[in-house]
Protein backbone atom coordinates (compact mmCIF):
# COMPACT_ATOMS: atom_id res chain seq x y z
CA UNK A 1 0.00 0.00 0.00
CA UNK A 2 1.47 3.36 -0.94
CA UNK A 3 0.89 6.64 0.98
CA UNK A 4 -0.69 8.34 -1.83
CA UNK A 5 -3.47 5.50 -2.60
CA UNK A 6 -6.17 7.68 -1.63
CA UNK A 7 -5.10 10.60 -3.84
CA UNK A 8 -4.81 7.98 -7.14
CA UNK A 9 -8.45 6.62 -5.62
CA UNK A 10 -10.20 9.94 -5.68
CA UNK A 11 -8.46 10.99 -8.86
CA UNK A 12 -9.90 8.04 -10.48
CA UNK A 13 -13.08 8.17 -9.26
CA UNK A 14 -13.26 11.74 -10.57
CA UNK A 15 -11.74 10.92 -13.85
CA UNK A 16 -14.38 8.03 -14.89
CA UNK A 17 -16.69 10.71 -14.30
CA UNK A 18 -15.17 12.95 -16.92
CA UNK A 19 -15.04 10.31 -18.93
CA UNK A 20 -18.07 9.72 -18.74
CA UNK A 21 -18.74 13.14 -20.35
CA UNK A 22 -16.42 12.11 -23.62
CA UNK A 23 -17.99 9.21 -23.67
CA UNK A 24 -21.57 10.68 -24.55
CA UNK A 25 -20.03 12.75 -26.91
CA UNK A 26 -20.47 16.14 -24.49
CA UNK A 27 -17.21 17.71 -25.81
CA UNK A 28 -18.90 20.75 -23.82
CA UNK A 29 -19.40 19.35 -20.42
CA UNK A 30 -16.28 17.39 -20.58
CA UNK A 31 -14.47 21.03 -21.11
CA UNK A 32 -16.22 22.55 -18.55
CA UNK A 33 -15.55 19.79 -15.85
CA UNK A 34 -12.05 20.14 -16.77
CA UNK A 35 -9.46 22.36 -14.54
CA UNK A 36 -9.08 25.82 -15.04
CA UNK A 37 -5.33 25.37 -16.01
CA UNK A 38 -6.73 22.91 -18.60
CA UNK A 39 -10.02 25.97 -19.71
CA UNK A 40 -6.88 28.54 -19.47
CA UNK A 41 -4.74 26.60 -22.06
CA UNK A 42 -7.09 25.19 -24.13
CA UNK A 43 -10.16 27.17 -25.57
CA UNK A 44 -13.85 25.05 -25.57
CA UNK A 45 -13.76 25.19 -29.57
CA UNK A 46 -9.76 23.86 -29.72
CA UNK A 47 -11.12 21.22 -27.50
CA UNK A 48 -13.72 20.24 -29.47
CA UNK A 49 -11.26 19.82 -32.50
CA UNK A 50 -8.84 18.03 -30.56
CA UNK A 51 -11.26 15.50 -29.38
CA UNK A 52 -12.71 14.83 -32.74
CA UNK A 53 -9.72 14.16 -34.39
CA UNK A 54 -8.08 12.19 -31.20
CA UNK A 55 -11.19 10.03 -31.74
CA UNK A 56 -11.96 10.10 -35.51
CA UNK A 57 -9.43 7.33 -36.22
CA UNK A 58 -10.21 5.13 -33.86
CA UNK A 59 -13.98 5.84 -32.75
CA UNK A 60 -15.31 6.06 -29.31
CA UNK A 61 -14.27 3.30 -26.26
CA UNK A 62 -16.32 0.86 -26.25
CA UNK A 63 -14.78 -0.41 -22.58
CA UNK A 64 -11.73 0.53 -20.50
CA UNK A 65 -9.86 -1.13 -17.94
CA UNK A 66 -7.89 0.43 -15.50
CA UNK A 67 -3.85 -0.40 -15.46
CA UNK A 68 -2.42 2.24 -13.38
CA UNK A 69 -3.07 5.63 -11.81
CA UNK A 70 0.47 7.46 -10.26
CA UNK A 71 0.50 10.28 -7.86
CA UNK A 72 3.46 13.60 -8.08
CA UNK A 73 3.55 16.93 -7.73
CA UNK A 74 5.63 17.91 -10.92
CA UNK A 75 4.57 17.47 -14.49
CA UNK A 76 6.79 18.78 -17.49
CA UNK A 77 5.46 21.97 -18.83
CA UNK A 78 2.78 22.25 -15.52
CA UNK A 79 3.09 24.54 -12.20
CA UNK A 80 4.46 22.06 -9.36
CA UNK A 81 0.72 20.88 -7.59
CA UNK A 82 -0.67 17.72 -7.12
CA UNK A 83 -1.61 15.82 -9.93
CA UNK A 84 -2.67 11.72 -10.90
CA UNK A 85 -1.95 10.22 -14.08
CA UNK A 86 -3.92 7.56 -15.11
CA UNK A 87 -4.04 4.77 -17.73
CA UNK A 88 -6.49 3.00 -19.19
CA UNK A 89 -6.60 0.08 -21.59
CA UNK A 90 -9.24 0.79 -24.11
CA UNK A 91 -10.98 -0.89 -26.66
CA UNK A 92 -12.74 1.89 -29.33
CA UNK A 93 -14.91 1.11 -31.86
CA UNK A 94 -12.12 0.81 -34.58
CA UNK A 95 -9.05 -0.20 -32.19
CA UNK A 96 -8.58 -3.14 -30.27
CA UNK A 97 -5.65 -1.89 -28.01
CA UNK A 98 -5.70 1.61 -27.30
CA UNK A 99 -4.56 3.25 -24.29
CA UNK A 100 -6.11 6.44 -22.55
CA UNK A 101 -3.72 8.53 -20.60
CA UNK A 102 -5.72 10.92 -17.90
CA UNK A 103 -3.75 13.97 -15.66
CA UNK A 104 -5.83 14.87 -12.83
CA UNK A 105 -4.97 17.74 -10.60
CA UNK A 106 -6.56 18.69 -7.31
CA UNK A 107 -7.68 22.46 -7.59
CA UNK A 108 -7.33 25.21 -4.79
CA UNK A 109 -10.99 24.04 -3.79
CA UNK A 110 -9.71 20.30 -3.06
CA UNK A 111 -11.41 18.61 -6.05
CA UNK A 112 -10.29 16.35 -8.90
CA UNK A 113 -9.92 18.02 -12.45
CA UNK A 114 -8.62 16.87 -15.62
CA UNK A 115 -5.36 18.92 -16.78
CA UNK A 116 -4.91 16.46 -19.68
CA UNK A 117 -6.24 13.45 -22.71
CA UNK A 118 -4.23 11.65 -24.88
CA UNK A 119 -5.17 8.74 -26.40
CA UNK A 120 -2.45 6.14 -28.37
Amino acid sequence: MNEHDGQVDEARAAAEAWLAWVDRGDAHEAWRRASELFRRMVSEEKWRESLERAQLPVGRAVSRTFRSGTYTTELPGAPDGEYVVLEYATTFERKRNGVETVTMQREADGEWRLSGYYIR
